[in-house]
């Protein structure tokens, strides 16, 4: 295992992005960090001004770097917003880790690329992780399960539904869980160690995952409330992916493409593919990670 590394990172201004940042700090690594937008200056980050678009940036961001952590990534969009954002930003990105010589690059996926067919984010997702296959870089590539964790926009009209008690999920399935802070232990372990798996599908250690009964369950503890789940048929998800649309329309969170693969019925990690107990290990449970976040959007007058 390599200390105090270089460490390039696209996505830092996102939520997951941001929670690693904070975790690379802490760990004592110099951080140089790709934003659209100024920044204030933080010892022990370099903020650099681009976007994916923007190879020069990127070029600059990736130069010299021990490794190079992909975040950055569309998860709302139509066609042509997923190819922009998640194939040729992923092939841009992989253009300046080997113009800089970066020692690794950690490739943030999704689970939905096991199903390209089913989204057109999962689409994108698989033909992203084919480029980095292909790159003739040292990769690791990590395929996160759902995502929480204090200052996650995405779960809050989950949380906001437990606390109104009722709580409308996908038709039946299982999914897995990782907090955003033991994911972010685990892209500094593959940016940083000297032998790393190449495919990773972490989870929050939950044997089998959460069906949608016990996550909704968890939820409502989360909340303080005893609330109830219900399973969607797949139609009325699409239709909700519609009225969604109409309403909120850009800020629509739950899209047609979205709906698809919400309706898979296997979101669970694989465990043949769980990270080497010897390289990172989930520290942060359901329990408590959900009523930390509860707490994080109770705080912030979200809830």
């Amino acid at each position: 295992m390599v200390a105090n590394l270089k460490i390039a990172v696209t996505g830092g201004t996102g939520f997951v992005g941001s929670r690693l940042i904070i975790a690379l700090r802490a760990a004592g690594h110099e951080v140089r960090a790709l934003t659209r937008r100024p920044q204030r200056d933080a010892d022990g980050i370099c903020w650099i001004a681009g976007s994916l678009e923007d190879q020069a940036a990127l070029d600059r961001l990736a130069e010299g770097a021990g490794a190079v952590i992909h975040v950055a990534g569309v998860i709302n969009a139509d066609e042509a917003g997923f190819e922009a954002g998640n194939v040729q930003g992923t092939a841009a990105v992989l253009a300046a880790a080997k113009a800089g010589a970066a020692g690794r690059f950690v490739h943030v996926s999704s689970l939905a690329a096991r199903e390209p067919t089913l989204s057109r984010y999962g689409n994108s997702k698989a033909r992203s992780e084919t480029l980095v296959r292909e790159s003739g870089l040292d990769f690791a590539i990590v395929r996160p399960p759902a995502v929480y964790g204090p200052g996650d926009k995405e779960t809050l009209d989950l949380f906001r539904m437990a606390s109104r008690g009722l709580i409308l999920l996908p038709p039946e399935g299982r999914l897995s869980l990782i907090h955003a802070d033991d994911l972010a232990r685990l892209l500094i372990a593959l940016a940083v160690s000297d032998s790393v798996p190449r495919l990773a599908e972490p989870d929050d250690g939950k044997p089998g995952g959460w069906t949608h009964r016990e996550l909704g369950l968890a939820l409502g503890e989360a909340v303080g409330r005893n609330a109830f789940a219900i399973s969607m048929p797949r139609a009325a998800l699409r239709l909700g992916a519609l009225l969604d649309g109409l309403v909120r329309r850009d800020r629509a969170k739950l899209t047609p493409d979205r709906a698809a693969y919400f309706c898979h019925p296997d979101w669970v990690a694989d465990p043949g593919l769980a990270p080497p107990p010897g390289l990172w290990a989930p520290t942060i449970g359901a329990g408590e990670g959900l009523r930390a976040t509860a707490e994080w959007y109770r705080t912030a007058g979200l809830l």
